[in-house]
């Protein structure tokens, strides 16, 4: 049974960083393209980053720059460096492999 648990959420102020964690497991982690995405309210769900087997990474235009995605193949594990938060970036953030998808973990950016 596939599983993906984020972690790392949580409110920090305009400026400030966070770093979002998310462990798979029940699958060969390795050979798959990563992804983050998230969903502010309101919103529909957009994706933020993608990370491949190789390490190749792609990011969206809104966050080039400041964000930074990750992964440990022998940790089953993608991160997603963020620096530099604006209030936008609020939402709740999730990871996938396009097929399964975790449960989310919430970033809050105010003051």
């Amino acid at each position: 049974q596939v599983q993906l648990v984020e972690s790392g959420g949580g409110l920090v102020q305009p400026g400030g960083s966070l770093r979002l964690s998310c462990a798979a497991s029940g699958m060969i982690f390795s050979i798959y393209t990563m992804g983050w995405y998230r969903q502010a309210p309101g919103k529909r769900r957009e994706w933020v980053a993608t990370i491949t087997s190789g390490g190749t990474t792609n990011y969206a235009d809104s966050v080039k720059g400041r964000f930074t995605i990750s992964r440990d193949n022998a940790k089953n594990t993608v991160y997603l460096q963020m620096n530099s938060l604006k209030p936008e970036d609020t939402a709740v953030y999730y990871c996938s492999n396009t097929v399964y998808w975790g449960q989310g973990t919430q970033v809050t950016v105010s003051s």
